[in-house]
């Protein structure tokens, strides 16, 4: 795929929040390597949090030993196993897009928080046979996130769409480092910031960062997430329950509250809901309640921004491969990943990310406000 090491934008003074006028895009001090390095520089607070998710994690796993232990106990005892939900045969699976997507998932497991470098069937997000045609042109982006999976697919479109691009991520300071690499040879200006989008203070001290390195922010993407499945409430942790929460709602609901004062009219914010907001998932009632959190925040957020001209919209994936689930479920459970979806197969991060494209661009979405976007890979997701 060809890359652009430069390219023009709209030579048209831009009006600041603070009310002075920016200069022409062209004109703009480039963001250098240095300075990206230091917005890089590892926050000991992310450190601490991803620390923390992989307690959560090594203690989902105890509870999952002794589940599996009972159920072998009762298997022996003659008591039948539980049937399975619908899943499709390998070489079963829909293929509907421009090129063949990978149909059987590698038996793995991650340690939270997920490094796409160590997945063994690296998640697709290149997206060779999309052409850019500037609808970003000239706008500056944040996407959580964005280090791997989604993130990471959008945040290459939206600078092959001409957008400048932040990118916020935990501590995955390799995959930030590869995403920020692809950015900039799509010719897009790129900082990566390592923080927690649970703690307002880092929203704020982002958005300030932000602002400073590009002069502004036009689009805001609420990506990121944390997920770990519990079998029954009853074993719910309150830590596991407040990681969920505080991640997954209250982190966009902040990422939002900081970027705000900076987007005018034309401007927009998309949030990354789940087919699991919609549907519901067994294993996944807290990240489903979250899911189902974010859909109406956009919806409410939608309304209130309308007056100012700030669009407000969701995109609801179905399986994706991504770090996210390799980071939750047992290996075995990976390898049958998306095989009871619509499709047989989960899709890869370029194959969502065009929609994201989609809602950014007032070229594109100037009169959508407050939808739930389904790229679930059919009807049922």
């Amino acid at each position: 795929m060809a890359t652009r090491t430069t390219r023009t934008r709209p030579s048209a003074p831009r009006k600041t929040t603070t009310g002075k006028t920016a200069k022409p895009a062209a004109e703009r001090t480039p963001v250098v390597k240095t300075a990206t390095r230091k917005a890089a520089a590892k926050d000991p607070r992310a450190a601490r949090v991803a620390a923390r998710q992989r307690r959560l994690q090594d203690q989902e796993k105890a509870k999952d030993a002794r589940v599996a232990k009972q159920a072998a106990k009762q298997q022996v005892a003659g008591t039948p196993a539980k049937k399975t939900g619908r899943k499709k045969a390998a070489g079963d699976a829909t293929q509907a897009g421009t090129r063949r997507q990978p149909e059987a998932m590698p038996a793995q497991h991650l340690a939270k928080p997920g490094n796409e470098h160590e997945l063994d069937l690296a998640p697709r997000f290149l997206a060779p046979d999309y052409r850019g045609s500037g609808k970003l042109q000239g706008k500056r982006a944040i996407i959580t996130g964005a280090d791997s999976g989604i993130g990471r697919a959008v945040a290459v479109l939206f600078a092959r769409e001409g957008a400048d691009v932040a990118v916020l991520h935990l501590d995955e300071a390799a995959d930030a480092k590869v995403t920020r690499q692809h950015v900039e040879a799509e010719g897009g200006r790129c900082v990566v910031i390592a923080g927690d989008v649970r703690d307002p203070a880092f929203c704020a001290r982002a958005v300030r960062q932000v602002v400073k390195a590009f002069g502004g922010i036009d689009i805001l993407v609420n990506n990121a997430a944390f997920q770990l499945h519990c079998e029954r409430l009853e074993d719910l942790e309150d830590a596991h329950l407040q990681e969920t929460l505080q991640t997954n709602i209250a982190g966009y609901i902040q990422m939002a509250r900081a970027v705000l004062p900076h987007l005018e009219e034309g401007d927009c914010i998309i949030n990354t809901g789940s087919e699991t907001g919609l549907f519901g998932s067994k294993a996944l009632v807290d990240y489903s309640a979250t899911k189902g959190a974010i859909h109406a925040f956009t919806k409410a957020l939608a309304s209130q921004l309308l007056p100012r001209g700030i669009r407000v919209n969701a995109v609801a994936p179905g399986p994706v491969w991504t770090p996210l689930n390799p980071a939750d479920k047992a290996a075995q459970d990976v390898a049958d990943f998306g095989r009871d979806s619509d499709m047989g197969r989960p899709a890869q991060p370029e194959e969502l990310s065009p929609a994201y494209v989609f809602l950014a661009s007032p070229v594109t979405a100037s009169y959508i406000s407050g939808v739930i976007l389904p790229v679930m890979g059919g009807p049922r997701g």
